[in-house]
């Protein structure tokens, strides 16, 4: 949880990115997605590099993960 993730629309070259979230932590606005959101559930489980097929009502989109980055741990380091 907590993951950043950077990933482009191969068919309309659009570059999103988010961190997941659990539902209540969610706000699209401030870059914050719900990994039970549509899109955040379709990013989970796959890395940079990846190529998601994603079925919408408008069509199958095809995503490219560019950047996965995980959280800092608290208190690493100490």
């Amino acid at each position: 949880m907590g993951s950043l993730v950077r990933f482009e629309d191969l068919y309309t070259g659009e570059i999103e990115e988010y961190t997941l979230t659990f539902p209540d932590q969610a706000d699209v606005a401030t870059g914050r997605l719900s990994i039970l959101a549509p899109v955040g559930t379709a990013l989970l489980g796959f890395r940079e590099g990846s190529i998601v097929d994603w079925p919408t009502p408008g069509g199958i989109r095809r995503l490219k993960i560019h950047r996965v980055s995980q959280p800092a741990l608290a208190g690493a380091g100490r």
